[in-house]
């Protein structure tokens, strides 16, 4: 029935509209609930007096700024690309991820300030069984805000939907601990809370930077997962007739804005003709099948050339002593050029390195011209 419901609210013709119904029915749901929850935590923390109940009532209406913003933010997104923003608005949605998480910090730091002078001055609770009624209540809507934030933020792959959904667990364990901490007092006698109240503003705060971090890596642009770099590497194998691939660049602009970039070996002798046919089909499959637009660089390899293919194949065993790749080899008179595929740490500085690969080549091969370029940006050194 739920599934249903969701279906029918989130219907579209596309996957971009059906991105920008969620998020905006994930705001509003949560807009709704969160103002709720404010209303009957903030009645239950003035009529027991406790600050611990008050800053979770407050974390609460900081949530319903929150959901204010996710509006806002996947309504930008869905903004279609124009003359200032070639790419589309779609990383506005990082940016609403950006402002929710500095609200976070901001609720936090006022709590954990309050929670202080509670330490500090105590005053006794005043609770009742409507008190813990309400609090008991609001846990359980809670959870339920979190499947249904963790159900859309799966949806749509929205890292500021599954942001919320974490939002909206730690809001049930710190909820949890305000009525834990209330029944200790009622029953106790012991003042403690204005410390829940403290630990629940310490867990706010850390909470919002772990988000700012999550919302700053998007916006200044994260490499792909493992798991989509070898969805491209499979995709790329299923082509026979290329003699390799290397230099894969991805680029996000918002979750439906991949580009990349590729460079294809293909035999030299092919004319130009066949090698346009070819990338064409390689962009098409990223296209449909990947969502990424793919653009190829055609780097001509000399598989024929029987001299050519000799002088390949001992750089090839030199480099294997180094444990390093390379790409992009080609023999010019007497000069060898080709790029090196560099580990992300590697033991040696670029000269050394290249000194050590020279002298190996001119005992083994010749006295030829060496040229290398260093690659330390290529993906699917990876994989």
């Amino acid at each position: 029935m739920f599934n249903k419901f969701i279906n029918q609210m989130t219907n579209a013709n596309n996957k971009e509209e059906r991105r920008q119904r969620v998020g905006i029915l994930s705001g509003r749901v949560g807009l709704v609930s969160n103002l709720f929850l404010f209303v009957i935590k903030l009645i239950a923390g003035l009529m027991s007096g406790s600050i611990s109940i008050v800053t979770d009532a407050m974390n609460n209406l900081g949530d319903s700024a929150s959901s204010v913003i996710t509006l806002f933010g996947f309504r930008a997104a869905s903004k279609p690309a124009d003359k200032e923003h070639p790419f589309g608005h779609e990383r506005s949605e990082y940016i609403s991820g950006l402002i929710i998480s500095i609200i976070i910090i901001y609720v936090g730091l006022q709590f954990l300030s309050s929670s202080f002078n509670q330490i500090m001055h105590p005053t006794p609770l005043n609770t009742s069984a409507l008190v813990f009624v309400l609090l008991i209540v609001s846990i359980v809507i809670k959870v339920l805000q979190g499947q249904f934030y963790r159900k859309m933020a799966k949806e749509i792959q929205s890292n500021t939907l599954q942001n919320s959904a974490q939002d909206s667990i730690n809001d049930v364990y710190i909820t949890t601990m305000v009525l834990v901490s209330s029944l200790v007092e009622t029953w106790t006698g012991w003042q403690i809370d204005g410390y829940a109240g403290g630990l629940l503003s310490l867990f706010i705060i850390y909470s919002g930077i772990q988000a700012i971090r999550d919302s700053i890596d998007d916006l200044l642009g994260k490499r792909p997962s493992k798991v989509e770099i070898r969805q491209m590497k499979d995709l790329l194998d299923q082509y026979d007739n290329i003699v390799g691939y290397h230099d894969l660049l991805v680029h996000s602009y918002g979750p439906n804005q991949t580009f990349a970039t590729i460079h294809i070996e293909i035999d030299d002798s092919w004319n130009l003709t066949r090698a346009h046919h070819l990338i064409d089909c390689i962009e098409e499959d990223f296209k449909h099948k990947l969502g990424v637009e793919l653009v190829c660089h055609l780097d001509p390899i000399a598989i024929q050339n029987e001299h050519d293919t000799a002088i390949y194949r001992q750089v090839k065993a030199i480099l294997k002593d180094f444990n390093l790749k390379f790409h992009d080899f080609k023999v010019e008179h007497q000069t060898i050029l080709f790029d090196i595929v560099l580990p992300d740490n590697p033991q040696l500085t670029d000269d050394a390195l290249f000194m050590q690969i020279e002298q190996k080549i001119h005992e083994q091969i010749g006295n030829y011209e060496v040229k290398i370029i260093f690659d330390r940006l290529d993906l699917l050194k990876e994989v």
